[in-house]
């Protein structure tokens, strides 16, 4: 009797009356909304599908666009017989500026290699070569650019040649072999939705990029390839999107779009779980109003908790991130409140605090390398583009110790240490003195530029002065190691002529240096030069001539120049 009136009791029979006459419309609501949701929502994932599969292989176009423009910079100019260091200097440039390119081959108008350069194999420097039947000069001579097949360097690595020509014929061609792991930044880059990714496929099907660099690296084999093939093969030409199982075996929405000068395809798939998530959400929304509206209090209770939580929870990772010397940590939280005033707050000291690291860790790199003055310029200023690279006249000063071999080769460790210490403090002291730039130090020898990178007045006789002054402090240092029983001498060479100067090296370590024969010309008369000498070049004797003592020697075979060089001399004692 007792379960029969409860069921009778008004509070059940309204509790049901209440239930049918909410549940019954919404179930309804819920199977139309289902149906019409299921078309509109597969037309959008159409043309959603198909805009994003356009746009991954306009990036994937960029790219390779990208490459061939900047391989295109290399044979704007005819070639002459003469050897060309300033091409050189372009295609190693390059190599610094596009990782993805291997090496480069410059062939000249009748198809001769002229330099060949690379970040994993010797380079060759005016082989000549005959290239002119290679099939990428050849492509590239009737399509003005040519892509060749991929193919997979030591079966794992897959490559692209890529040759274009000048607009003339004596302009030549430039053949790159470029490394399509590199292609993996574009390809992870290009997302949609949650889980939603790209990859592409070559002519033949092969798998050549996919965010699973992994996969890429198996190289050719058929058993990785042929399960993206399929998805591929089941969009077919003309058909919008289709449904597939992806290598996992999960179903997936698949588009492919062709990428514009080549016979690649990207595909860009979506999980059906979430292509068709609105009508999954909209059907389970139906259903749990049905099942959950006596806990709509305590659900709201735990979205608000979970709501105030989650952005204390971010902000205390994230200022403990911060506090760690983290400084590029950003805090996302959106959620139009204080606790998004309070996030943007730290976020703007995080900023400031790494600029503030990174214009001290700036200004440590420029004072290894440059002058305290220049430093300070730099540092003043706030932009160090006095550094970068650029021809001018400059003085180089090359100097080192005479007989240092065989004094080191006698001497304790502890002996060599000392008197090296002391050389290079007295000559530091010089070097600032005069506002010169320390190049580089290696054993007993310096390299030291004046006029560079801050132009000076007069920098030959700057140069002569400083070379006295460092004669001078050196030869008072070699008195008193000689009666301690080291016999050394010090010679200084300089000459001065047109250089490249500028930095070189890679982001966490820059070097400021000078290239040019007057290099090889300063290096090799500080090699001829004996103790107490200062030889100079004709230059530096020309500009420096009745302001400054200066000696003719006479002409001097120099190693590496075939004619005898006119040498003059400097005598620090007059001065």
């Amino acid at each position: 009797m007792i379960p029969r009136d409860r069921f009778r009791s008004l509070f059940h029979k309204y509790l049901l009356a209440l239930f049918v006459a909410v549940a019954t419309p919404l179930a309804f609501n819920g199977v139309i909304e289902g149906w019409f949701g299921y078309r509109d929502q597969r037309a959008r994932l159409d043309q959603w599908l198909g805009l994003q599969s356009a746009s991954a292989a306009a990036e994937i176009h960029d790219f390779i666009h990208g490459i061939t423009t900047q391989l295109g910079w290399l044979v704007q100019l005819p070639w002459t017989e003469e050897p060309d260091e300033r091409r050189r200097t372009d295609a190693l440039r390059l190599l610094r500026q596009a990782p993805a390119i291997a090496s480069l081959t410059l062939l000249d108008g009748n198809g001769l290699e002229r330099l060949y350069v690379s970040r994993i194999g010797l380079n060759r420097i005016e082989s000549r070569a005959d290239r002119s039947a290679d099939p990428a000069l050849v492509g590239a001579r009737a399509t003005q650019i040519w892509f060749s097949d991929v193919s997979y360097n030591r079966g794992s690595e897959p490559y692209l040649t890529v040759a274009t020509v000048g607009n003339r014929p004596a302009a030549g061609a430039v053949v790159a072999e470029v490394n399509l792991k590199l292609i993996w930044d574009v390809v992870s880059a290009i997302k949609f939705g949650k889980t939603g990714y790209a990859f592409i496929l070559d002519g033949s099907g092969r798998l050549i990029a996919h965010p699973d660099i992994s996969l890429v690296l198996r190289g050719a084999e058929e058993a990785t390839s042929k399960r993206f093939r399929a998805v591929r093969d089941a969009i077919g030409p003309g058909r919008g999107f289709a449904t597939s199982r992806d290598a996992q075996g999960h179903y997936v929405a698949a588009s492919a779009a062709p990428v514009q000068g080549t016979d690649w395809t990207v595909v860009v798939e979506q999980p059906l779980s979430e292509a068709y998530a609105p009508i999954y959400a909209a059907l389970w929304r139906t259903a749990m109003l049905l099942t959950i509206s006596s806990l709509l209090a305590g659900i709201l209770a735990y979205a608000l908790a979970d709501r105030m939580t989650e952005p204390i929870k971010l902000l205390e990772k994230g200022t403990e991130k911060i506090g760690a010397g983290s400084f590029d940590h950003r805090i996302s939280i959106h959620t139009g409140d204080e606790f998004q005033r309070l996030a943007d707050s730290f976020n703007r000291m995080a900023s400031e605090l790494e600029l503030a690291q990174q214009h001290q860790e700036r200004i440590a790199r420029l004072r290894r390398f440059l002058a305290p003055q220049v430093a300070d310029l730099v540092d003043r200023a706030g932009d160090d583009s006095v550094l970068d690279g650029r021809r001018t006249e400059v003085v180089v000063v090359f100097c080192d110790l005479r007989g240092f071999t065989a004094f080191s080769a006698g001497a304790t460790p502890e002996e060599v240490m000392g008197v090296l210490s002391e050389y290079y403090e007295s000559l530091g002291g010089v070097i600032a003195k005069f506002e010169a730039t320390l190049v580089n130090f290696s054993g007993d020898g310096l390299m030291v530029l004046v006029n560079a990178p801050v132009p000076i007045e007069e920098p030959a006789l700057r140069a002569i002065d400083l070379a006295v002054d460092m004669q001078k402090n050196v030869q008072a240092l070699i008195a008193g190691w000689r009666s301690r029983g080291y016999h050394v001498g010090f010679g200084i060479g300089l000459a001065s002529g047109p250089a490249t100067v500028g930095r070189i090296g890679y982001k966490d370590r820059l070097d400021y240096t000078a290239i040019g024969s007057v290099v090889n010309l300063a290096a090799r008369l500080c090699a001829s030069a004996a103790d107490k000498e200062i030889l100079i070049d004709a230059k530096v004797a020309a500009d420096v001539k009745g302001k400054r003592p200066v000696e003719e020697l006479g002409g001097r075979k120099i190693k590496g120049f075939d004619e005898a060089i006119p040498v003059f001399g400097i005598s620090f004692h007059s001065l």
